[in-house]
């Protein structure tokens, strides 16, 4: 009998995108100290709806909140800046492709909140690379 390794868990992806944060490049993870990271299946219907979605696989990770110009000092009432995973499309593409899942979430995070804040997908990029340099610098991970 073959013993089977369970997927990730919503507290596993919940770990590792706060270890993921963690790993962001200095300039973008100040913009989203006070982000709040929240792990789910699937995005909700209203989510797939208003991103014209064929297929809740179709999207890993969405930012919700207010953009940086448009922020007002006292904006109470207001909800924290969000960044919702979704599980199950995360653990699809990573099956698929092989990917070190830490990598495939931090990519995700630097994505959503890299968009938001007005970043270009080349300057995203550079964030990426910049994360996999200084990962590489501190040696293993142990886990």
């Amino acid at each position: 009998m073959t013993d089977k390794i369970a997927p990730p868990s919503l507290d596993d992806l919940v770990v590792i995108a706060h270890d993921a944060m963690a790993l962001i490049p200095a300039p973008l993870r100040d913009f989203a100290k006070d982000v709040v990271i929240h792990v789910t299946e699937f995005p909700d219907d209203e989510v797939c709806a208003e991103m014209g979605l064929e297929s809740p696989f179709d999207i890993m990770g969405l930012y919700h909140g207010i953009a940086l110009d448009e922020k007002i000092v006292e904006a109470s009432g207001t909800l924290p800046d969000q960044v919702f995973l979704y599980r199950r499309p995360i653990l699809d593409y990573w099956a698929e492709t092989g990917e070190d899942l830490r990598h495939v979430v931090r990519h995700v995070l630097i994505h959503e909140i890299g968009h938001h804040f007005g970043y270009s997908d080349e300057e995203m990029e550079a964030l990426e690379h910049q994360a996999d340099a200084e990962e590489q610098s501190r040696g293993p991970v142990s886990s």
